[in-house]
């Protein structure tokens, strides 16, 4: 059976030659050490985790910064009412129902799609002023690492600008019994990433890796429209 086109090309970039050298570097893991690594190594990280059982159905100060290390802000008034006003009480009741324990490719279509808590999460953020699809993709992938994965301008335009990013990576994950999950957990060791970077935030730096300079050279945000995670649907640098 001929796979979809998103399937064949992560599967291309995960097992391209540089895949491994671009998450050493990124991570900070090459044995070169030529580099401090890129701040986003830290974004799954800082202060434990945006997924802790502690702090997994609230936003805290430090979700908006671990947002900031991958070149994107959270404007004060947002961030104000995330912290102390309703619209963290509003994002609180959806994060709760959505599972913070298990990835993507363990969830069901049905977790991801448009009416799910998830998408809802996505869609109120995305509402706020200022905020729009990628940040409002960033601060939920800090909050459900494993099954939210980062998207912005870099890898939607690398995966050709998928209409529905979140069911189309689900389902390639899913496919020929999960193999492309399996591969970026090789992938993953193979860097000499620990576990607590979860397969998804694999998969995105390899995309971005790949195409983050050529996307700058060929000012291919010009021609980006708007996308949101499930359907077209907006843009912010990373």
């Amino acid at each position: 059976m001929t796979q979809p086109p998103l399937t064949r090309r992560l599967s291309s970039l995960i097992t391209s030659d540089q895949a491994v050298p671009n998450l050493r570097r990124y991570f900070g893991t090459s044995l070169l050490h030529e580099a401090e690594p890129f701040t986003g190594s830290r974004f799954e990280h800082l202060a434990g985790g945006g997924d802790r059982q502690a702090v997994a159905n609230v936003v805290t100060a430090h979700d908006l910064i671990a947002v900031q290390t991958l070149s994107v802000r959270i404007s004060a008034q947002v961030a104000l009412d995330l912290l102390e006003g309703d619209l963290g009480v509003r994002l609180s009741k959806l994060l709760s129902s959505i599972p913070f324990d298990i990835d993507m490719v363990e969830a069901e279509a049905a977790d991801l799609a448009e009416g799910s808590p998830a998408h809802t999460a996505w869609r109120l953020l995305y509402d706020q002023p200022g905020i729009g699809w990628v940040k409002a993709g960033k601060l939920l992938a800090r909050k459900r690492p494993r099954l939210l994965p980062v998207y912005d301008q870099v890898v939607r335009c690398v995966l050709g600008r998928p209409k529905s990013f979140w069911l189309d990576l689900h389902g390639a994950l899913r496919a020929d019994n999960h193999a492309l999950h399996r591969e970026l957990m090789a992938l993953r060791q193979a860097a000499d990433l620990p576990a607590t970077v979860s397969v998804l935030r694999v998969c995105d730096v390899v995309l971005w890796m790949h195409h983050r300079t050529d996307h700058q050279q060929r000012s291919c945000r010009s021609r980006s429209q708007s996308a949101g995670p499930v359907s077209s649907a907006s843009t912010a640098p990373r």
